[in-house]
């Protein structure tokens, strides 16, 4: 991997890093759930990916109008199964599951 991109994704991690300890939101969470006499242990982790585009790609007006755009999208490999645990925790971050997925 070049060092250029390797820069990029730490100041990446970094922004990400700062975006989630500077929070009211999160830190108010946090801070209830220690006040109601529980510690608290948060990992969080993030896939990200990398394409190298090729050479002019998105630059040539003309490319654009001769090629329609790909749209992107993604598939599920399975069903997740939450326990009653995740649900609560995914709720207190206000994340919604659907329900069918239990």
């Amino acid at each position: 991997m070049d060092e250029p991109l390797k820069n990029l994704m730490q100041e990446l991690g970094n922004a990400i890093n700062d975006s989630l300890s500077e929070s009211d939101r999160i830190a108010e969470a946090i801070g209830e759930i220690k006040r109601a006499g529980y510690d608290v242990f948060l990992v969080l982790e993030a896939t990200i990916g990398f394409n190298k585009r090729d050479d002019g790609e998105g630059t040539s007006e003309d490319d654009s109008a001769a090629e329609p755009e790909r749209k992107r999208g993604f598939e599920s490999a399975g069903k997740v199964k939450f326990t009653t645990q995740d649900h609560r925790f995914l709720r207190a971050l206000k994340i919604a599951v659907d329900d069918e997925v239990r």
